[in-house]
């Protein structure tokens, strides 16, 4: 009996290393991955962006920050989305006819869908915790 305690001890151990390793692993590479990420969605946002340098981008989101109305900030769109239309036409480049979907309303793919959720019954219910 002495040997399985020992036995499963020493397995318990082992298995908690690599754990302790990824806890004191320095998180840096994940948050840099993530704001990546955030920065190539913002890009891909910006109707005909693979037709614009990133200074043009940054540009164009800075006169998004600065305006000082919703119906300023759709006008610079609509000026945009003229100007981007034009871009592709000269580059022979086809854009969608609409520009990209804004804020944080969901997309196709995102989300649960119809039935997603717990519904009725779902969860722990009645007497779900231990005393």
């Amino acid at each position: 009996m002495n040997t399985k305690l020992s036995i499963s001890l020493a397995l318990a151990a082992a298995l908690s290393i690599p754990a302790g390793f990824a806890l004191a692993a320095d998180e840096t590479p994940v948050k840099e991955k993530l704001k990546t990420q955030k920065k190539e969605q913002a890009q891909e946002r910006i109707y005909g962006s693979q037709l614009m340098t990133q200074q043009e981008r940054n540009e164009h989101r800075a006169q998004l920050r600065a305006a000082k109305s919703a119906e300023e900030r759709e006008q610079i769109r609509k000026e945009h989305h003229e100007r981007m239309k034009e871009r592709a036409k000269e580059r022979g480049v086809t854009l969608p006819d609409e520009p990209p979907a804004r804020g944080g309303k969901m997309r196709s793919g995102g989300g649960m869908g119809p039935g997603g959720g717990m519904g009725p019954g779902g969860g722990m219910g009645p007497g779900g915790r231990n005393p």
